[in-house]
């Protein structure tokens, strides 16, 4: 039998697809964004979240190792809308050269109050609709970073992007189902007002958009008096903030607990929330159930 000759044996394993696929290295500012990413990235990319399961984005502290694996990346992904407020002294002090994604870029943005100022609403992923856009944008930047690769990412994409778009659906057909009367929670802090926005819930919480807020005492006084009012039954917490100020709230005005809530960060493995659409449907069952 013939043989190859090493030397061109070598050169055709070295050409073939599969030695030629390439593995984007990619970093997402927190766990939510880095399950998107590596929802549409798959096989092709690996992903750092610099921000953990069960952290907060509001309050996070970069660490040199952080500042390591921005330096190493091909890409990087925010969320952007002012979430990530350390990001920009990172990147300088990392010296990464490279592009940063803003995934909610075409986002139809939320204003709010915030210590009597007007700011944007940065949580748009909380609706599942706003997340099949964060996919579509992280899909077309993992293309732009690995264009040989360009057909898998597309239906990865594509493929996640019509799950997301069924789920938008699966949440409005649920909270539908509940009066209108009933869809009133209580939670730490301001983070489901595109949530709300979208699936007709109405929240109420003790501090504004940032865990790094702090509510007044007429201010906590006042929204015990609008749940006495309103008849608001159950109080969420959340799995990156502190739980004490929205049992305070609760025990003051009558309402019971509902359940935890996954609003800014994925539960760590073996939790309710590994995963955005994990999170995402555990939120909408959790609420759904309380009302009901």
């Amino acid at each position: 039998m013939n043989r190859l000759p090493v030397s061109l044996a070598v050169a055709i394993m070295v050409l073939s697809p599969a030695a030629l696929a390439k593995t984007v290295d990619a970093v997402a500012s927190f766990s939510v964004l880095a399950d998107i990413v590596k929802q549409v990235g798959g096989d092709h990319v690996t992903v750092t979240s610099l921000v953990g399961p069960d952290g907060d984005p509001h309050s996070f502290e970069p660490a040199p190792k952080d500042s390591q694996a921005l330096n190493k990346a091909d890409v990087v992904f925010v969320s952007g809308l002012g979430m990530e407020g350390w990001m920009d002294r990172l990147i300088t002090a990392s010296g990464y050269k490279g592009k940063v994604i803003t995934a909610s870029t075409g986002v139809s943005t939320r204003k709010m109050e915030e210590e009597g100022k007007t700011v944007t609403d940065p949580h748009a992923w909380n609706s599942a609709k706003n997340g099949a856009i964060y996919a579509r944008n992280v899909m077309a930047a993992l293309i732009a970073a690995d264009p040989e690769d360009a057909a898998y990412f597309r239906r990865q994409g594509d493929a996640y992007t019509e799950k997301l778009e069924k789920l938008d659906s699966w949440a409005k057909s649920e909270f539908a189902s509940i009066p209108a009367a009933k869809r009133k929670v209580i939670t730490s802090h301001d983070a489901f007002g595109y949530f709300g926005a979208e699936y007709g819930v109405e929240f109420l919480a003790p501090v504004g958009f940032s865990t790094e807020s702090e509510a007044s005492a007429s201010d906590v006084a006042a929204l015990i008096k609008q749940i006495k009012q309103e008849h608001i039954q159950t109080y969420f917490i959340e799995n990156q903030t502190d739980p004490r100020l929205v049992k305070q709230v609760a025990a003051a005005s009558g309402a019971r607990p509902g359940g935890e809530l996954y609003p800014e960060s994925l539960s760590k493995a073996g939790g309710p929330a590994t995963t955005y659409e994990a999170a995402f449907k555990h939120n909408v069952e959790t609420m759904v159930a309380s009302m009901r």
